[in-house]
């Protein structure tokens, strides 16, 4: 195997970095992944498997399992906030070539992920926080325990706030989006289909669909705001805001709302996609290097692809400066184009004036009785996409 005796340290065992190493793994590599957390698990709840993503999760053999403990989404409905009248249905089932759709909860792919890491051979270590990264051709990561660990390379799923892409890149501020997030789960009692429902209001909006057996479902609400909220997936808020702030919708929202006994925050910031994404014996991949807004649901699919190609690129050249150039080259513009098309997405949901609402949803209902393929096809670009065809 190409990378038999090469020794690759992942910093971070979520989606990400657990995909890198069981990757790498299946190349010959030795892998050992440091996990901050007391176990391998994953805050957030719901998390959409498009059919880009779902391709590394088959090429990882995993393709079975994944099917087994989540939902397949039939369809994206987009429903205007007062009744809940639907404005716009996309049938994922007219997909190209039976492309398939997922809903999955994180907790269940981190847990598939990390059992066939251990099972290939990945060594998890658990409370392994990283506080810097020594430079040079043999980097080191320096832990908060004062132990030092290092490899032939070093790769950053470190998340969000990422040691190692401010090593690479400097620390850079991120900018306030003007809005938060809340999530939550709640108990599938008002009969939820498989379909991504978007409740599109004033100023907001809220997403729901199903998770597992369809026995509960995801929450993820957007509103607008002045003001802001730490960035962080652990801030908890109590259920009342949410419900306040959500009081003018109809349809199923009040509902579903109803049901929430818990709830996280965060604000929504926009951060860089990174300039630099390796230096001699260093490499990063997801929200390290191209952390993005949930507008387009592709920030778990756009770590895989990152970790699938990293491995395909180290393996198929033995020079690994080479392979991580290429690397960079291979996903950058993707990952950047992907992350501005999130950022711009939100405003589409949020129409304040209604007579402009009114016309837009008129519009897109018209889009989607007429050209229905086509209304679909927008986004090929994304699901199309297939890391694993590339050598």
């Amino acid at each position: 195997m190409a990378l038999t005796g090469r020794k690759i340290i992942v910093a971070g065992g979520g989606i990400g970095g657990l995909a890198a190493a069981l990757a790498l793994r299946r190349h010959g590599a030795e892998v050992r992944v440091l996990e901050q957390a007391g176990e391998i698990n994953e805050v957030g709840a719901g998390i959409q498997v498009s059919p880009n993503g779902l391709r590394v999760i088959e090429a990882l053999g995993l393709g079975a399992a994944l099917r087994a403990r989540s939902c397949r989404g039939r369809a994206v409905v987009l429903r205007d906030h007062r009744e809940g009248e639907a404005v716009l249905r996309l049938d994922l089932g007219r997909l190209p070539g039976g492309q398939e759709y997922y809903f999955v909860h994180r907790a269940d792919l981190v847990d598939l992920l990390a059992c066939a890491a251990r099972a290939a051979g990945v060594e998890i270590r658990l409370l392994q926080k990283v506080r810097d990264i020594t430079s040079g051709d043999r980097p080191a990561l320096e832990l908060c325990n004062g132990d030092r660990v290092g490899g032939d390379l070093v790769v950053g799923a470190d998340g969000l706030h990422s040691v190692i892409r401010a090593a690479l890149n400097g620390v850079l501020t991120p900018s306030f989006t003007g809005q938060v997030a809340w999530r939550a789960v709640v108990p599938n009692i008002f009969g939820h289909p498989p379909e991504v429902h978007v409740h599109m209001g004033p100023g907001r909006h809220l997403v729901s669909y199903p998770l597992r057996d369809g026995s509960s479902v995801n929450l993820v609400a957007a509103e607008e705001r002045k003001g802001w909220v730490e960035e962080s997936w652990s801030h908890e808020d109590a259920p009342e805001n949410l419900r306040a702030a959500f009081a003018g919708f109809g349809g199923a929202v009040p509902a579903m709302l109803g049901a929430v006994d818990r709830v996280g925050l965060w604000g929504l910031f926009r951060h860089p996609v990174a300039r630099h994404w390796h230096a001699p014996g260093v490499a990063i991949l997801g929200d390290a290097a191209h952390p993005t807004l949930p507008f387009m649901a592709q920030g778990a699919n756009m770590a895989l692809e990152d970790a699938w190609s990293l491995a395909t690129c180290l393996a198929s050249d033995a020079d690994q400066a080479a392979a991580l150039t290429r690397y960079q080259s291979r996903r950058r513009d993707r990952c950047a184009r992907i992350v501005a098309a999130a950022t711009s997405n939100a405003w589409k949901y949020h129409l304040r004036n209604p007579l402009i609402r009114g016309a837009a949803h008129l519009g897109l209902g018209l889009a989607g009785r007429l050209a229905p393929e086509r209304m679909l096809r927008q986004f090929d670009w994304i699901y199309g996409h297939d890391v694993t065809s590339i050598a």
